[in-house]
């Protein structure tokens, strides 16, 4: 009997890609969730291509717990992919923390079943590893989450609560670590590059490498993550080869898309300016916002080097070249400006 496959946050910008490379895997009885009045022109076009496939659409909204279990019920694997990206700090809990817990009891201790969380490289603790260190999935994660962003804080809470009910309920658990995944329909640029403030763009990541992740790549990865058996259990970042360093990518948006302003800031100018900030945040309790901490700036802007052979030896190939990548990315961009 075939199994029956659920994605969560299928009509999102990586879930849509997912969708299609699933189907492309051989994975032809989906259900995916779906919030009312949320496009879903893609799944249905990638269905499209595979006549023989089952695509049932379940309404469901994950934080009501009747929802999760009608979307749970008789799957043997869940994708799961629903979380809020940003919003208030209470929606960003309730969507990403709250709604997957809703779906981890409504699993309960169904085997056998197998749930492969995509997370975030914001999960590591890299602000004091110093400059240069490789991040690897022996990384230490973050121990201070209220010292940098809201996403990291949600996302490293999610992954204790599924390792958690893993650990309790038995279900095969692999955990996925995606970069910044870009493509057609993403954003053009990753604060890890820099930040748009008053019309300048402060480029803040100067050389680092940027561990960029096509979407198509990506969701090549969760794929193969969740059909191989070597990987439960298991963790893995995701990032493509042939990295380009922040620099590079913003030259390349500027020559290829749009000649934006940029203003350099160095790294050690920056730790200062950081420091500054910080003090004057605290003196003047709260009248100027904690955008740039040291924290936060060691950890977004310090500089890292990445390491993903644990997902090659998975048996994972980049499909899409980096370069290729990168053209489609911009064209797209060009062509939306």
């Amino acid at each position: 009997m075939m199994k029956k496959v659920l994605v969560t946050g299928a009509t999102g910008f990586l879930g849509g890609s997912l969708v299609e490379r699933l189907l492309a895997h051989g994975e032809h009885n989906l259900r995916v969730t779906v919030r009312p009045g949320s496009r879903r022109e893609r799944v249905l076009a990638a269905a499209a291509k595979y006549p023989d496939a089952q695509v049932e659409f379940v309404e469901a909204n994950l934080i009501a717990a009747k929802d999760a279990a009608r979307a749970v019920d008789g799957v043997d694997v869940v994708y799961h992919l629903a979380a809020s990206m940003r919003g208030a700090p209470a929606d960003m809990f309730l969507n990403t923390v709250v709604g997957s817990k809703y779906l981890l009891e409504a699993i309960g201790t169904r085997k056998p079943m197998r749930v492969v969380l995509v997370s975030s490289f914001s999960v590591y603790g890299v602000a004091e590893l110093g400059r240069g260190a490789v991040v690897d999935e022996q990384t230490p994660l973050e121990t201070h989450p209220e010292k940098r962003d809201l996403y990291g804080y949600v996302k490293l809470r999610q992954e204790a609560l599924f390792s958690e009910y893993a650990a309790k309920n038995g279900f095969e658990l692999v955990i996925l670590r995606p970069g910044v995944i870009y493509g057609p329909g993403g954003n053009a640029f990753s604060s890890r590059v820099g930040l748009n403030l008053f019309g300048v763009f402060l480029h803040l990541g100067g050389k680092n490498l940027l561990p960029l992740s096509f979407v198509d790549n990506s969701s090549d990865a969760i794929a193969l993550a969740g059909q191989a058996p070597e990987a439960a259990g298991q963790v893995y970042n995701v990032h493509d080869d042939d990295l380009p360093t922040c620099a590079e990518y913003l030259d390349a948006y500027r020559r290829e898309v749009k000649a934006i302003r940029r203003l350099r800031v160095p790294y050690p100018a920056l730790a200062v300016l950081s420091r500054v900030l910080d003090r004057y945040h605290a003196w003047s309790k709260g009248q100027l916002p904690a955008i740039f901490t040291p924290y936060k700036s060691a950890t977004t802007w310090g500089g890292n080097r990445f390491d993903n052979s644990k997902l090659k030896r998975l048996g994972w190939k980049q499909a899409i070249p980096t370069a290729d990548g990168l053209q489609r990315t911009f064209a797209w961009l060009r062509a939306s400006t």
